[in-house]
């Protein structure tokens, strides 16, 4: 059985950073997708990242790029998403998805992603 953990949120002030993690067990894949969205109250699942494991690239959003970063423990089988100049509309609930091959749909599209992570609240104040 897949799943996915997600830790590392909390609140912090605008301009602060934090250090989101999932840690990913029962993947018996060496290929797959691991994406991170995030969901505010009254808005959609909104996609921010995400990184191909075992081949491709990394991809962000526009609302998110040059800011955030992807990555990866490949020890620990972690995913990481390390977000600096945090802004007050950054605030949500934060998630780390996994999908597997064929991969169809782009990785922003959360109707594409079969596991996930219970999530992590982010609240950034001003």
């Amino acid at each position: 059985q897949v799943q996915l953990v997600e830790s590392g949120g909390g609140s912090v002030q605008a301009g602060g950073s934090l250090r989101l993690s999932c840690a990913v067990s029962g993947y018996t894949y060496s290929k797959y997708c691991v994406g991170w969205f995030r969901q505010a109250p009254g808005r959609e699942r909104e996609g921010l990242a995400a990184i191909y494991i075992g081949g491709g690239g990394t991809y962000y959003a526009d609302s998110v790029k040059g800011r955030f970063t992807i990555s990866r423990d490949n020890t620990e089988n972690t995913l990481y998403l390390q977000m600096n100049s945090l802004k007050p509309a950054d605030t949500a609930m934060y998630y780390c998805a996994a999908r597997i091959p064929p991969y169809g749909d782009g990785w922003w599209n959360k109707d594409a992603y079969s596991y996930w992570g219970q999530g992590t609240q982010v609240t950034v104040s001003s």
